[in-house]
């Protein structure tokens, strides 16, 4: 018997695979995906049922409308009840949470000097220009025996910018926007090229290209846009901005290589995006290929596949031959489908901006995806602190374009400045509206600045645990090899408790990165090292972040530390300060000495009573202290940054060439 796939009955009765899955589901039939294959007799039956439902509805909706008739006197003597309520609000006075005497003052319809007199008598001494807050204004209108009310604060898209909800009737289907993601060397741009042609030659429409850091390809008469830019990137910087513009993960694995590195952290990234993966299984014609092992893989890296009984779509591919891409196509187009993604184009466009600069004779350069209402040329639009008016717009293929709809990438110009990549964009009604907005969105990162609140750091955890703010710990954690990977998350997930859940998000062998502290901020988690080191750079990033970045070479010492931050009882006494980084750049064998290290400070110095280690690789080799430091022939009490100093390490000989030694100092931290 023939047997009919679930994407294609729910094609034939008209809904989405999702809904038919859904209505399978309570008639007890259960199928995995939109892939299942169903008997003809039992779609026969379905369509019979579907066909009858359909009229019940109809009689449904009769009944109802008889039902509102009835229930409409009662609605109105609600919103009566309403109008009464909001009318004897109007009568409390709305302050705001800080306030300045002058504007309370005319507020309440007293004089300034009043207003001083009863500050005095409340012990607080403010100019008519200075700032009281709520608490004290409140105080003070009872005094006078006035009723007040706390403004509530607007967000900050709510400066000028109507949010109005999409009617349900007004949204209209729209591509799914796709970001690759993968390995080094796994065949991520090979696949894209391989789309390219495919699609092209075959159905000469769409392309792919690196214009504007975005392309679009068509697949039977739909749309799939792809972000080229980098895969990590799209999931941190961007999502630490509030800003989620993916909506499926392709993750190229290849066939003879398994899951890397890099594959674990676009694992991490995607799940903590809450993103749905597609793995592009590539390489398959190589003759050492073992899909079943990469699955496998997969698997104990939380990705499991359909086939193995998971809700992971597996495609196998080779970007060099060509096969497989017209089925991942599809499967991009069924996950879409499920996810119902749906937009208004008839509004004012919304969108985030992937990519910016200031080219030299263009001015400020936007690359931006639209993902609801349509952006036209001459419209004013506002992007994070920048606004502008839309002189120009470049689609994918570097053609200029009047109007751009949801899902489409355009390279727009105009612009005051540059913003940032990641940030949210708003078209508005007029130029005089863009710049009252940014101003006040302006004057509000200033004051953040000026306030800024630390991240979750172990000194503070317990304080947000009892405030409430923090119910799950996330942590990242390095090391130098796998077992001690495991060891270190197996022993913190066992810290968690009823007030709060100790949650490793990401895991891996080898120096800490750049794109781990991008996690990190994205989602207020702590750093920790296991006898690995970051470079400077990723210490200078952590900084600017305000990433809690810890380093420890005793297993003991991390889960400790945590534990008593938990507890609320960690007093960190003593503070690390790393003083500078010293590359050696020749040895040479001194006897009765050993072996002796020509270095160049690269930046800060280097003290002959500092500790130090010795990093090869990102990996903590040795730690102790210096035994000699010397400038030619002199002994020195320190080596600043530029200079070249001979250096020995005590009771350790094995220095090679490209080592770098970081010399620090415990510091005391007198606590207040």
């Amino acid at each position: 018997m023939s047997k009919v796939r679930v994407y294609q009955l729910a094609k034939e009765l008209g809904m989405s695979s999702k809904e038919l899955i859904n209505k399978l589901a309570e008639l007890d039939i259960t199928v995995t995906n939109h892939m299942s294959a169903l008997e003809e007799e039992t779609a026969d039956i379905l369509k019979e049922l579907y066909e009858v439902k359909r009229e019940d509805t109809n009689e449904k909706t009769e009944n109802k409308k008889k039902t509102n008739k009835k229930g409409s006197k009662n609605k109105k003597t609600k919103e009566a009840s309403k109008i009464e309520e909001k009318e004897h609000d109007q009568e409390a006075i709305m302050i705001p949470e800080t306030i300045v005497v002058q504007e309370f003052a005319n507020k309440i319809g007293k004089s300034v000097s009043e207003i001083i007199t009863k500050l005095i008598g409340l012990g607080v001494f403010a100019s008519a220009n200075q700032n009281i807050d709520y608490d004290v204004a409140a105080s003070i209108a009872l005094d006078f025996g006035m009723a007040v009310q706390k403004e509530e604060e607007k967000e900050e898209d709510e400066f000028g910018i109507e949010e109005i909800p999409d009617r349900p009737e007004d949204l209209k289907e729209r591509p799914p926007v796709i970001t690759v993601m993968g390995h080094v060397d796994h065949g991520k741009t090979s696949l894209l090229d391989a789309i390219r042609n495919t699609n092209v030659t075959s159905r000469e429409a769409g392309g792919i290209t690196q214009h504007i850091g975005a392309s679009e390809v068509e697949v039977n008469g739909k749309r799939i846009v792809f972000l080229d830019t980098p895969g990590h990137e799209a999931f941190t910087s961007m999502r630490a901005r509030g800003a989620s513009i993916t909506d499926i993960a392709i993750l190229v694995v290849a066939a003879d290589d398994g899951v890397m590195p890099q594959t674990k952290e676009a694992i991490s990234h995607a799940k903590a995006a809450g993103v749905p993966i597609i793995v592009a299984l590539n390489k398959i014609d190589r003759p050492n290929a073992n899909p079943d092992r990469v699955k496998q893989e997969l698997s104990e890296n939380g990705v499991l596949i359909e086939e193995w009984g998971g809700d992971t779509i597996c495609v196998p591919v080779s970007a060099l031959k060509g096969e497989g891409i017209d089925n991942l196509l599809e499967m991009i187009l069924l996950v879409a489908e499920m996810q119902e993604l749906k937009a208004n184009p008839n509004k004012l466009a919304s969108g985030t901006v992937i990519e910016a600069k200031l080219d030299k004779s263009r001015g400020p350069v936007a690359t931006i995806l639209v993902q609801n209402g349509t952006l036209k040329v001459g419209d004013s639009i506002v992007a994070g602190a920048v606004y502008g008016r839309i002189r120009a717009m470049v689609n994918d293929k570097g053609n200029n374009i009047k109007k751009a709809g949801p899902a489409t990438a355009v390279e727009i110009l105009g612009l005051s400045d540059v913003p940032e990549a990641g940030d949210r964009f708003n078209a508005v009604k007029e130029d005089k509206l863009a710049r009252q907005i940014v101003e006040k969105r302006r004057a509000k990162i200033r004051e953040e600045s000026l306030n800024a609140t630390a991240k979750v750091s172990l000194e503070d955890l317990f304080k947000h645990i009892q405030e409430g703010e923090v119910k799950e710990l996330n942590i990242i954690v390095k090391a130098d090899v796998q077992g001690s990977v495991e060891a270190v998350k197996q022993s913190l997930m066992k810290l968690s408790n009823e007030e709060v859940k100790v949650k490793v998000i990401h895991g891996g062998v080898g120096t800490i990165t750049e794109s781990d502290i991008m996690l990190a901020s994205a989602s207020n988690a702590i750093v920790i090292g296991f006898n690995v080191r970051p470079s400077s750079t990723v210490s200078s990033l952590a900084k600017r972040e305000d990433v809690d970045l810890r380093t420890y070479r005793i297993i003991y010492e991390a889960i400790a530390d945590v534990e008593a931050a938990m507890k609320g009882m960690l007093e960190p006494e003593y503070k690390e300060v790393v003083l500078g980084r010293v590359e050696i750049r020749a040895t040479f064998k001194v006897p009765g000495v050993g072996t002796i290290g020509g270095a160049y400070v690269l930046e800060g110095k280097v003290t002959r009573n500092a500790k130090v280690r010795l990093i090869r690789d990102g990996i903590v080799i040795f730690e102790g202290a210096i035994s000699s430091l010397k400038r030619f022939k002199d002994d020195v009490k320190e080596v600043a940054t530029g200079y070249e100093c001979g250096i020995g390490l005590e009771n350790y000989n094995d220095i090679k060439e490209g080592d770098i030694v970081e010399p620090y100092i415990i510091e005391e931290i007198k606590r207040a």
